[in-house]
């Protein structure tokens, strides 16, 4: 056990631990813009879903029904515009973060195989290179990685924690040459359908892959955009000969998703209304706490899409979560997502109505 949890880096939230505490004493409370958790009801439409799946007595599939894997791949193609999608070329997962922990395992990497991710990055692809003991390195683009060894490339678009996105011309790119140098490309798409200045696009669009999905899988959840956090409900799409395997490992592993989920899932991915609703409550949200910060100093960069706002003051973003904390409001410091990230916090607009209110009371 210690030998595994020894690759491992400090936990970074508990860092925050000290801040948190300071913006919980505030008389009015703490306003929390930290972890971007979904506040707002799940829909009813997926509860009454789940509760109609409760008695599931028996065993789930790790592949899921054939309705689940009907719904994914109508989706995929409604939403993300891909082409012949058929149930190979999909695979449920429970939830987007073990999926990106544990992949390099699952992918059979180890020392001497290298990972690569944005400089600036969700902190679990690092993990999920450590726990292979293989290798691992950031990027600016891509491209210039020396390919040599490179085992396993990470795309973010939307980013977390930036709200960068990539453009159609950038992922082409970059789908082109990790084919031309046999290097397997997973994107993570998690914030997919929370674009604001920008319109995101799939690594699984025709106009990226020229209509073929060799070598490229793309990760989807449906934690953020249906309020799903809780059901750990999520899928891959992309390659046959690469979710084949991984389907194997899982089976002997017993990855499966619960039956109830799975059917929540269903009702989820086959309903649109609710995710604009939703989208339209971050909307207001973004709007309110970008013009607060804004007025308070902070400048904004990226941020075009996802659930966060990237800003910073130009000073450590340890001083800047002080700052904030004694406001009674905590969020994250940029040095969770790498070093480019100390003089920046990522601000979530995931809180409630209330409270986002209360934020920009105090900002202002």
């Amino acid at each position: 056990m210690s030998a595994v949890s020894d690759r491992l880096p400090t936990f970074p939230w508990d860092k925050l631990a000290p801040y948190k505490k300071t913006a919980v004493a505030h008389p009015d409370g703490i306003v929390d813009l930290s972890v971007g958790t979904p506040v707002d009801p799940v829909p009813e439409l997926i509860q009454k879903a789940l509760i109609a799946a409760a008695d599931s007595p028996g065993y789930p599939t790790v592949w899921g029904t054939p309705e689940l894997r009907d719904a994914i791949t109508g989706w995929v193609e409604r939403r993300l515009g891909a082409r012949e999608v058929t149930h190979r070329h999909v695979l449920p997962i429970l939830g987007s973060k073990e999926l990106v922990a544990w992949l390099p395992t699952q992918l059979g990497l180890g020392p001497g195989d290298r990972v690569a991710y944005p400089r600036l990055a969700y902190p679990t692809y690092e993990v999920g290179a450590r726990l292979a003991r293989a290798e691992y390195e950031v990027y600016d683009d891509p491209t210039e990685l020396d390919p040599k060894g490179l085992k396993l490339l990470w795309l973010n678009s939307p980013s977390n924690p930036t709200g960068k996105v990539l453009s159609k011309e950038e992922l082409t790119r970059i789908v082109a040459w990790a084919r031309e140098n046999d290097v397997l490309l997973f994107s993570d798409e998690c914030y997919l359908e929370l674009g604001w200045e920008a319109d995101p696009v799939s690594v699984l669009h025709p106009d990226v892959n020229g209509g073929s999905y060799e070598g490229i899988v793309a990760v989807h959840s449906l934690s953020k955009r249906s309020n799903l956090a809780g059901y750990r409900a999520a899928f891959l799409a992309g390659d046959p000969e690469v979710l084949a395997p991984l389907l194997e490992i899982r089976k002997h592993g017993g990855m499966m998703t619960s039956a109830p989920t799975q059917a929540a899932a269903i009702a989820a991915l086959g309903d649109d209304e609710h995710v604009r609703v939703q989208r339209d409550r971050y909307a207001a949200r973004r709007e309110a706490l970008r013009a607060a910060l804004v007025n308070h100093g902070f400048r904004i960069e990226h941020s075009e899409a996802s659930l966060y706002l990237w800003a910073t003051r130009g000073e450590s973003c340890w001083d800047t979560v002080a700052h904030l904390a004694d406001l009674g409001i905590l969020v994250a410091p940029g040095d969770f997502y790498g070093e480019a990230g100390e003089r920046y916090v990522r601000v979530a607009f995931t809180a409630t109505d209330e409270r986002v209110r209360e934020a920009v009371k105090r900002l202002g």
